[in-house]
């Protein structure tokens, strides 16, 4: 380890930056969003940041100029006074910072995911400030804005939580607190940290933890209903990556990719129940009781759908289990496989000059038959998508076309849509389950019929 991450406190501390252009104005954008006192000398300084700084010098830098500056950043193209500010900094033992010269840094600065007062710094030494830069986009994508005014408010409550609670018990109230619905309130942006519902809530916590202490009774669970969407992980919502990763049981479905999977809280317990036609893992009865009696013994749970939960996904019928019991839940949708896979075949499920509503139907059979309004599908200038109708699609076809639709109407089947192993057949109604058996496809696959299909050679993505 080269450098020792430190936060470093300058409020009120007077600092100097060396340059006036337009890595100068970034630096000290930097130092004053920390309070400091940002001086600037240089022969040149850009309008911005000559008004926004306390005191400017429109000459060239002396020794004389870090009398009493806690640290100075040399941010100029020139070699040599850079190399200048460096060696009188070192002799008056101020901290120096030379930009885009590691070798004449005594401290660096590094990429920043600001959620203040959370601060994460991410550096590389130097080396590769652009990977520090990409990384730290990958964490503004995973921690939400909101967290900071969640550490604001643990910060409200420490003093009360301490004068209240013992040590252990303490440490068992903010662990309850930082995965409850306190929190997801706050993150989601539904409760401001000022609102006296939060301090009942909290109070309320705090008498909660006293009496599971003592008597060893687990606190009450609570259940995510969370949209996995179509596979691609980058899919999936800030909220449901949140709760998948701080639940303590996943249960998923067979539709759950294995990328997305992975982005499961790596100690979780993990449930398959998984279920495919003819093959249920665990029924759907089970997995809603199953749902209740782990929120009963006090474990977060996130039931993972395929899609959204709310289309073709049951659950409705989940909840409905979990308001009858009194457990507390949150419902996180998802891309459904429609817009999904639809979007990344190129294939718009609506379109000014071929479709102006698009209807979800299920292609799932009953006792070998699929019963639904036929003659109302068949509408000029509409899209059909078809979930699950994989098995179904010979008695998808024959029934619209013996209703009245063309036999030539453009159709498309997106297997595993999203995923780097997508496929997409287009046909027409009469000879797409001829391709299909030919193919020899297999679920996940997704049907859409209508004149929207023929634009999926224009529209398709074009992908190295």
């Amino acid at each position: 380890m080269r450098y020792l991450p430190l936060h470093l406190s300058v409020h009120n501390t007077d600092c100097l930056i060396v340059g006036g252009g337009e890595v100068a104005l970034r630096k000290s954008e930097l130092l004053l969003r920390a309070g400091a006192c940002v001086f600037v000398v240089a022969p040149d300084i850009l309008p911005q940041l000559a008004q926004q700084v306390t005191q400017v010098d429109y000459r060239q830098f002396i020794p004389s100029d870090l009398n009493g500056k806690r640290l100075v950043i040399a941010a100029t193209d020139d070699a040599q006074i850079n190399q200048q500010v460096f060696d009188a900094a070192k002799e008056k033992n101020v901290g120096v910072n030379v930009v885009d010269q590691p070798h004449l840094c005594d401290f660096i600065f590094p990429a920043i995911v600001d959620r203040d007062p959370i601060i994460i710094s991410i550096s590389s030494g130097g080396e590769a400030p652009v990977l520090a830069r990409l990384l730290r986009a990958k964490l503004e994508a995973l921690i939400p804005s909101a967290y900071g005014a969640l550490a604001t408010l643990a910060g409200q409550w420490r003093e009360r939580v301490k004068a209240q609670l013992p040590f252990a018990h303490r440490r068992r109230f903010w662990e309850h607190v930082f995965s409850s619905q306190v929190v997801n309130q706050v993150l989601s942006g539904h409760l401001p940290i000022a609102d006296e519902n939060i301090g009942k809530q909290l109070q309320t916590a705090v008498a909660q933890v006293t009496v599971n202490q003592t008597t060893s009774a687990p606190l009450t669970g609570e259940v995510y209903l969370v949209g996995a969407g179509p596979g691609d992980p980058d899919l999936l919502t800030f909220r449901a990556l949140r709760l998948m990763q701080q639940a303590d049981v996943v249960i998923y479905d067979r539709l759950v990719s294995a990328a997305v999977l992975d982005l499961v809280r790596r100690d979780a317990q993990k449930i398959d129940a998984g279920k495919q036609r003819g093959e249920h893992v665990l029924p759907q009865p089970e997995i809603n009781q199953l749902l209740v009696t782990l929120a009963l013994q006090g474990k977060r749970v996130c039931r993972l759908k395929g899609g959204d939960p709310f289309i073709f996904g049951r659950g409705g019928e989940e909840i409905e289990q979990l308001a009858a019991a009194g457990i507390a839940f949150e419902v996180v949708p998802g891309i459904t496989a429609a817009s999904g896979c639809a979007s990344y075949a190129g294939i718009p499920l609506t379109h000014r000059d071929f479709a102006q509503s698009v209807r979800f139907l299920t292609g799932h059979m009953k006792n070998g038959q699929l019963e639904l309004p036929w003659s109302q599908l068949c509408v000029p200038q509409e899209t059909l998508v078809f979930y699950m109708g994989l098995i179904s699609l010979s008695v998808i076809c024959q029934q619209l076309i013996a209703h009245g639709m063309s036999a030539t109407r453009p159709a498309a089947i997106v297997q595993q849509g999203t995923l780097p192993t997508q496929r997409v057949v287009v046909s027409d109604l009469q000879s797409l389950p001829l391709q299909m058996e030919a193919l020899q496809l297999a679920s996940p696959c997704l049907l859409i019929i209508g004149e929207v299909v023929t634009l999926h050679q224009k529209l398709k993505w074009y992908r190295k």
